[in-house]
Order: structure tokens, then sequence, then C-alpha cells
């Protein structure tokens, strides 16, 4: 039989052998094309980050989005009752109350897919005109976003994202 002696640094070695492959394929060449496995979001939330209202009084706010290049959401008036429609609010037990929300007209759209089929979309950036109700103080707000975005050969699974938004009732 074979003894085997192994020191500290002979130990080091043979691990870092077994592990060099594998952190070698972790590192993408600059040399070649390449796809990002880390996903963008479909849809980000741009700005306001705060906004100063006056308590107990309606007020509008524009909240601006941003869809990501090559994707589509369908609009708060998709054109039929199966699309997924885009809509803002603020859940129950927030400090602000959403009193009214209103939405962009979308962009009509057909997809090479199905020519016949008229879609409802936004695309790029938009805005939805809020008119929000704050209770006296500073609160942040927890808005959510629900949308389906879709490219032109299929549609994620529908998304909610949040809006957060500092709130300030004077």
């Amino acid at each position: 039989m074979f003894a085997l002696r192994t020191t500290g640094a002979g130990l080091a070695l043979a691990v870092l052998g077994f592990a060099a492959p594998g952190a070698q394929a972790q590192f993408v060449s600059a040399s070649g094309p390449t796809r990002s496995a880390i996903k963008p979001e479909a849809v980000s939330y741009l700005f306001p980050e705060q906004v100063s209202l006056p308590a107990g009084k309606p007020t509008p706010v524009a909240l601006h989005f941003r869809i990501a290049s090559g994707l589509h959401i369908n609009s708060h008036t998709p054109n039929a009752d199966y699309l997924i429609a885009t809509t803002f609010s603020i859940p129950a037990g927030e400090s602000a109350r959403l009193e009214h929300a209103s939405y962009p007209v979308g962009k009509e759209m057909t997809l090479p897919a199905d020519p016949k089929m008229q879609l409802n979309v936004y695309t790029g950036d938009f805005a939805i005109d809020a008119r929000l109700v704050a209770a006296r103080g500073n609160h942040l707000v927890q808005g959510k976003l629900r949308y389906q975005a879709c490219d032109q050969v299929q549609c994620l699974p529908p998304k909610t994202i949040t809006v957060p938004i500092d709130v300030i009732g004077n």
C-alpha cells in the first residue's frame, strides 16, 4: 500500500486545482458575444421619490415609469378581456390613498405572429397621473403597479412592482 502524505500547502493546491476550472467558467471572455444571465426589470419606477401634499386634500402627482427596450405592456384599456391591464394602486392601510388615476392613451400595435390582433400597449416611458390624499406627517407609501410585459414573441408572467413614494402631508 502507498501512504499519502499531505501538507497544508499540498492540500490547498489540490483544492485550488479542483476549484479553478469552475471559477474560470464563471468569467466571460470580453472577445466574444455574451448574454447576461441577469435580466433587468421589465418596468422601472423613475420618479418622484418624494412629494409634498396639503394634508387631507386630493393632489395630482405624476408617476413616471420606463419599460425596458424591446418590451411592451398592455395599456390600462387593452383590446381584449383576457389581456392584463396595467393598473396602479395603493393598498388599504397606507397613510395616503389613491383617489383617482388617469392613464395615458396606449399605442396600437400588431405582432408578426397574429397581424389581425390589434393590441393597445405602452412602450418606452409613460406617466400615470394620480390624485393622492395624504394624512398629516411623513409617510413612506408603498404603491403597486401591476402589468404584464411582452416582447414580439412571448409574454412574461404578470408582475406587480412596488412604487415607493415618500409622501409628506403638510
